[in-house]
């Protein structure tokens, strides 16, 4: 009897042990490779942190002095801090496609894509380096907050938790940025998405207004928007005493499923860049 050439289903990274060590060792050492461009660079993160801390500083103190905007029972200036935090790590994010590009140029796509690693590890390695490379202008951004006043929440557990909002949130956004470079695949282009999608993704969240301060049009967007829940998330654990844990759950679930989903997506469309 013939043997059946139909291809077997090749199981999930993660649906054994072994294939599960080894995506996590492959995408330990792509994020590893991604942030070594960063330890030769260290004052490009410096230079991101600008913009965020000129919104927090000149806007805040103005918008704060006006009183203008609502915002319960948190002054202004306490309700903008996490909100630009947020907007630091997807201003990084969201052009984080150009670097794909750039190694295409370069050939190191090609390299990646003969390499025994699988996709996803690869597009994940460079989102865990987009999160944590978001974590050193967090940084920058809470310790200007502290400086003019904002009144941050010291908690080991909560810092921790802002930390993995923000991974959660420049991953997602990095994934998303990789895939539209995957299909544009030219780097102008993909500078001119990033702008043109930052400042609609930024004005339709929560960042600097509360969502109900919205017309009911531009709060249907607030509502698919992953900046709105990363936003939340580090509003609840920087600045507001008493946390809603169910509500804090779900800002990091819509996270985490819009971070594996763009994951999924950018691993299938990766391969097409190198074309």
């Amino acid at each position: 009897m013939a043997k059946s050439l139909a291809p077997v289903a090749q199981p999930a990274a993660w649906a054994s042990p072994s294939r599960l060590v080894s995506f996590l060792v492959d995408t330990a050492a792509i994020t590893d490779a991604e942030l070594r461009k960063v330890r030769h660079d260290p004052y490009e993160l410096i230079q991101r942190a600008v913009q965020p801390v000129l919104w927090l500083v000149i806007f805040g103190e103005v918008m704060a002095a006006t009183r203008a905007i609502p915002t319960g029972n948190l002054s202004y200036i306490d309700f903008l801090a996490p909100g630009i935090l947020a907007q630091s790590a997807l201003f990084s994010a969201i052009f984080y496609g150009i670097t794909v590009v750039w190694e295409r140029d370069l050939g190191i796509v090609q390299r990646y894509l003969v390499s025994p690693a699988s996709r996803t590890s690869l597009v994940a390695g460079k989102g865990l380096s987009a999160g944590i490379r978001a974590l050193t202008q967090a940084g920058i951004v809470y310790l200007f907050a502290v400086i003019i006043g904002v009144h941050v929440i010291f908690d080991v557990f909560r810092i921790a938790g802002v930390g993995l909002a923000v991974i959660l949130g420049s991953a997602a956004f990095a994934m998303f940025s990789l895939s539209i470079a995957s299909l544009i695949k030219n780097r102008d282009r993909v500078m001119g998405f990033g702008q043109l999608m930052t400042m609609p993704l930024f004005f339709a969240s929560s960042a600097i207004y509360p969502i109900a301060f919205m017309p009911t049009w531009l709060q249907a967007i607030a509502v698919v928007n992953p900046l709105t829940y990363m936003v939340s998330a580090i509003r609840a654990l920087m600045v507001q005493p008493d946390l809603d844990l169910s509500a804090l759950a779900l800002d990091f679930g819509v996270l985490t499923v819009v971070v594996v989903v763009l994951t999924m997506i950018a691993a299938r469309l990766y391969p097409r860049v190198a074309v």
